[in-house]
């Protein structure tokens, strides 16, 4: 054999040894992370037929997703259905032949029963004759909050979101976006059938399939003042909620011939030029905070604002999560403008909850997390998602701070929210409301992240409603009728 046919035939060689290998590889190794791929559809399909796929149940036990044998002359087996369709949409997603997002996506090996951890499970049923069930997801959301998010949203009739978490642990207790489509209508096993209905919601220009919870980003408006304020109080650890600060009715801004003036042209405080940090925070003094973004710098609000979760690519709660930007400004004027929540500052709803949530938990931020367990069919736990911490934005005593300024937006007489302080009976309620320009007044965004009870918090909520207008006018009713559900819920009402 002459050198170039060796060569030849040695490289035919090595090719054959590759491929053996990773044939044996798939199958041996990898057989399980093949099959629970959402687009594999003969596997679709061999699940459908030999496992019934687990259910997606509330932290209280309301079933949102689950199957159930499939009727006619149907030649899959087993039927997905979703009882409360577009209302839970953005938690459970969808499971189709093609496909799968939210909760499908993020717990299919478990939902579909492929998963390694529940082979023992699967050999027990085998041996006593039971038929194998995929595991049964359970998330942290509580039904009422839920009901209330979304009805709340539905009645506001705006695109918008709604999320709400416990500050103590960051389990999410609402996920709610509006407009929603409902899964149930893809859910179905005719390809043909399902392409058009596929093709029609990517076409809505409402775009019902947006979780926009968790992708849509909005500006924040003065929502973003809880970033500067902590910046403030922790850079200038002299500064006290009583401190006078520069509250001008109107600003030039650095540099430039730029004008800013308050809300409509409001005086702050008592119109001396000075105002005390809460009374500015209460009425939501743009020229305040704008001086005071500018005194601290676009670094400072940087490293505060990451600090509360944004600038993070990486979140997931297992579903995916948009990015929150906090842009570093090109100079003092624009950095004027991102310290009250405009400029390139956006923020996705679970944001503002988590804004909240931070100064509720006495400056500890949790990491969100939307799963509380998976458990197996004969109820043995697979999986229990446990509490960790995302960040620490601020010491305990500037989230007291920061805690009074936000009641005050409630409680006091000047607060942009002070028409919601007895909304809920017995339940003192601390936010913030935010309004972002967006060059039409018809069209300002409206924005508002609060938490309660102020004593003893035990929900945080963030709500945008685009084009809403004022964050006290239509996000801000969301956002307590979501407290007031929950209060009740768990018996503190």
């Amino acid at each position: 054999m002459n050198r170039s046919l060796r060569r030849i035939s040695i490289a035919v060689l090595v090719m054959f040894v590759l491929l053996l290998v990773n044939v044996n590889y798939l199958q041996g190794f990898d057989a399980a992370n093949l099959a629970s791929k959402p687009g594999n559809s003969r596997a679709f399909y061999a699940a459908q037929n030999q496992y019934q796929r687990g259910s997606i149940v509330t932290s209280d036990g309301k079933v949102i997703a689950a199957s159930k044998l499939s009727s006619g002359n149907d030649s899959i087996k087993y039927q997905r259905y979703y009882p409360s369709g577009p209302e839970y949409a953005p938690v459970t997603g969808y499971y189709t032949i093609f496909g799968a997002t939210g909760i499908e996506a993020a717990k299919n090996s478990l939902l579909s029963g492929n998963d390694s951890s529940l082979d023992v499970r699967k050999i027990i049923d085998l041996i006593t004759g039971k038929t194998t069930k995929g595991a049964t997801v359970q998330v942290t959301v509580n039904s009422k909050a839920q009901d209330a998010a979304w009805n709340a949203l539905k009645a506001q009739g705006k695109p918008g979101a709604v999320v709400a978490i416990d500050p103590r642990n960051g389990q999410i207790l609402a996920l709610a976006s509006y407009p929603s489509f409902d899964p149930n209508d893809l859910a179905i096993h005719d390809g043909a059938k399902l392409n058009k209905i596929d093709n029609r919601l990517l076409k809505d220009k409402a775009q019902p399939l947006l979780n926009r919870a968790l992708q849509g980003t909005y500006p924040p408006g003065s929502t973003f003042k809880i970033v500067t304020s902590s910046a403030l109080l922790t850079q200038s650890p002299s500064t006290t909620i009583n401190t006078n600060v520069d509250s001008p009715t109107t600003l030039t801004l650095p540099q430039t011939q730029h004008i800013l003036h308050n809300d409509q042209g409001e005086v702050c405080g008592d119109g001396s030029g000075q105002a005390p940090l809460i009374t500015a925070f209460a009425q939501s003094c743009d020229t305040t905070f704008a001086k005071i973004g500018i005194r601290l710098g676009a670094n400072a609000l940087n490293d505060m604002a990451q600090k509360f979760g944004m600038n993070n690519a990486d979140l997931t709660i297992p579903l995916p999560v948009a990015k929150s930007n906090y842009v570093i400004p090109a100079s003092q004027a624009l950095t004027a403008f991102s310290a009250i929540g405009q400029f390139s500052d956006t923020v996705t709803p679970l944001q503002e909850a988590m804004f909240a949530a931070a100064i509720a938990n006495n400056g500890t931020l949790m990491k969100p997390n939307l799963v509380k367990q998976v458990t197996a069919s004969d109820l043995s736990t697979v999986q229990a998602t446990s509490q960790s911490e995302l960040s620490q934005p601020v010491s305990p005593s500037v989230a007291d701070s920061v805690k009074h300024l936000m009641l005050a937006v409630v409680q006091q007489q000047e607060g942009t929210a002070y028409a919601f302080r007895q909304d809920v009976t017995g339940v003192e309620i601390a936010g913030k409301t935010g309004t972002a320009e967006t060059g039409e007044v018809s069209l300002n965004d409206a924005a508002f992240t609060s938490f309660a009870p102020f004593a003893n918090p035990d929900i945080a909520v963030g709500v945008i409603i685009q084009g809403g207008g004022y964050g006290a006018s239509a996000a801000a009713p969301i956002a307590v009728q979501v407290i007031k559900a929950y209060q009740q819920a768990v018996g503190n009402q």
